[in-house]
């Protein structure tokens, strides 16, 4: 299963193999396409029970949904984790999967922007969901329409698709 370079992902897209909406080519790089931080997040409120996580826990009986103003940004305390979604909406056609990563330049500030769960499966039409959590000292601002991760494409052996709990998530869903 190989990775798949610019050329290689300029071409997917071309064929509609890879769909990404909105597009642009600037956030194409030699191995992977930089996502965006959309205005929408969800903070968690202060509980006061404990969570039991189990398969019909829910993140969205925890959070309160909140939209950041053009020019604003969010803050993101030492400890804290936010989840945030991309701009951007990825469809995979079949024999792809990937990667979401973060990148290591916000990486560096103690910014995780994927905590867990990095795997994209075959056949994916979503936005994505961001656990950005602040492993830092100091507090950190992040802004709608920042670069905040990057997707690896990978080529599958087999033609199996997603079909999970999270398929097509949007901003109306999260």
């Amino acid at each position: 299963m190989a990775v798949l370079g610019k050329a290689a992902i300029l071409q997917a897209i071309e064929q509609g193999t890879i769909t990404i909406t909105p597009f642009c080519l600037e956030r194409v790089g030699p191995a992977s396409v930089d996502l965006t931080l959309a205005r929408t997040f969800r903070v968690f409120r202060k509980v006061h029970q404990v969570i039991t996580v189990g398969d019909d826990t829910d993140y969205r009986d925890y959070t309160d949904r909140i939209e950041i103003a053009d020019g604003s940004s969010i803050l993101i305390m030492p400890g804290e984790t936010v989840l945030g979604i991309t701009e951007e909406r990825l469809r995979l056609g079949p024999g792809l999967c990937g990667w979401l990563e973060g990148r290591s330049r916000f990486a560096r500030l103690g910014l995780m922007v994927h905590i867990s769960a990095p795997f994209m499966g075959p056949g994916i039409d979503s936005q994505q969901v961001l656990e950005m959590s602040n492993f830092g000292p100091a507090p950190l601002a992040v802004a709608p329409g920042l670069p905040i991760c990057q997707f690896v494409f990978q080529k599958l052996d087999g033609s199996e698709r997603y079909e999970g709990r999270f398929a097509g998530q949007s901003h109306s869903s999260f």
